[in-house]
């Protein structure tokens, strides 16, 4: 399969979506001019079943529902196959609108539109964590700690942080006003929102250790993570580091076969990374592609419970070699492989295609890999972590220099 069909699965809450709008439906079939669509390959499995029910319902809700603004056929229709869809019970196989499944590929690219700030909360209170570099928040001249009181001239007090990013976020194009409090001292900034692109893969030296934030696997995730890797094995060659950090935090997957090519990098050339099985196609056996770049570095990963899929693969991987010490929390535990399809007017379809199994042959859905080191990060309510703070960093870079 293509790299961009074959997912571990991203975007969890598009499941969410599928429960939300497809509820109560069970078949997906729509009368554009007032009959059946076509017969298709996929009817046989219809035989038995009367669509007269779908139909009286869908026309006693035209005739009878109360709000005739809210009777709009087409989402009707996207809500009908939906909820098709989601009678498989399988939360990773999902129906995506054209919008959806636009969004989805914008996600995996990296890409949103607002104004590029990391947000949080301190004591409470909305927090800029920092803003992007040379994003519009950062050359509106908006800084770390600025706390964020109002938006567009709404009080953030009582807003939840998620309430906070919805509220910023935005087309591009699209004018918001902040107000941000800023050492005791109110101040107030527009900003033009625009394209914001983020790097799959984050890099910076610290105590003479490499660290890097990997947030996803996704489009541009190979790209990035050679030229990171490039500077790690000059400090590396150059005896100017003595580890490495992974951080796979957060991380909600991708691409598997992004998994493998990054775990190439710590293994020698055709050992096992991961064992695709399944009940409908052929299973197959992902192998590193090439002798590691990084073969021989000490190597510390972290992980909690926002690890999911190709992450746990990356993790996973590299426990079974002994090629890394794992840190921090139980992963999430997703082991299935999802096959991302486009369908007819923009429309998408992921479907649960294969389950995978690591190296040593654990399958680890539902039930997550569990850390060589367990550290919970413990912060006070109403806070976001920070460097400081964070207790898996920390034990993190003391593994590698002690």
């Amino acid at each position: 399969m293509k790299k961009n069909n074959l997912l571990t699965n991203f975007l969890f809450s598009l499941a969410i979506i599928v429960i939300i709008f497809g509820s109560g439906y069970k078949l997906g079939e729509y009368r554009v001019t007032g009959s059946f669509l076509p017969v298709t390959k996929t009817d046989r499995n219809f035989k038995d079943t009367n669509f007269n029910l779908f139909w009286k319902t869908f026309d006693e809700l035209d005739q009878k529902f109360v709000d005739k603004k809210k009777l709009d056929p087409k989402k009707m229709y996207f809500g009908a196959i939906k909820g098709m869809v989601a009678a498989l019970d399988d939360p990773y196989t999902f129906f995506l609108t054209p919008e959806e499944n636009k969004q989805s590929k914008s996600d995996l690219e990296g890409k949103f539109e607002g104004i590029g700030a990391q947000l949080g909360l301190k004591d409470g209170r909305i927090t800029v964590i920092a803003p992007l570099k040379k994003s519009p928040a950062e050359n509106a001249g908006i800084k770390s700690g600025d706390f964020i009181v109002k938006v567009d001239g709404a009080e953030t007090a009582t807003w939840t942080l998620t309430q906070a990013v919805s509220k910023i976020r935005g087309t591009k194009g699209t004018k918001v006003k902040l107000t941000v409090d800023r050492s005791g001292k109110e101040m107030e900034f527009t900003i033009i929102r625009d394209q914001i692109i983020v790097a799959s893969v984050e890099i910076e030296f610290e105590k003479n250790i490499a660290y890097l934030k990997l947030n996803q696997f996704g489009e541009n995730t190979n790209e990035d993570w050679d030229r990171a890797v490039l500077e790690i094995e000059n400090e590396w060659g150059q005896k100017r580091i003595k580890g490495m950090i992974l951080d796979l935090r957060n991380n909600p997957g991708g691409y598997l076969d992004s998994s493998v090519y990054l775990a190439s990098d710590f293994l020698s050339k055709g050992e096992l990374v991961v064992k695709q099985e399944s009940t409908v196609t052929e299973s197959r056996e992902y192998t590193s592609i090439r002798n590691g770049r990084l073969l021989g570095i000490p190597l510390v990963v972290l992980i909690n419970g926002g690890s999911a899929s190709a992450s746990e693969i990356l993790a996973g991987a590299l426990r079974d070699h002994k090629k890394a010490i794992l840190i921090g929390e139980k992963s999430f535990g997703k082991g299935s492989v999802q096959e991302a399809l486009d369908l007819d007017e923009g429309a998408g379809l992921h479907v649960t295609v294969a389950k995978w199994i690591l190296p040593k042959g654990d399958w680890i859905n539902a039930k997550g890999i569990k850390p060589d080191i367990e550290v919970k990060n413990e912060i006070k309510e109403g806070n976001t972590i920070t460097k400081e703070t964070d207790l898996q960093l920390t034990r993190a870079f003391k593994e590698i220099l002690k």
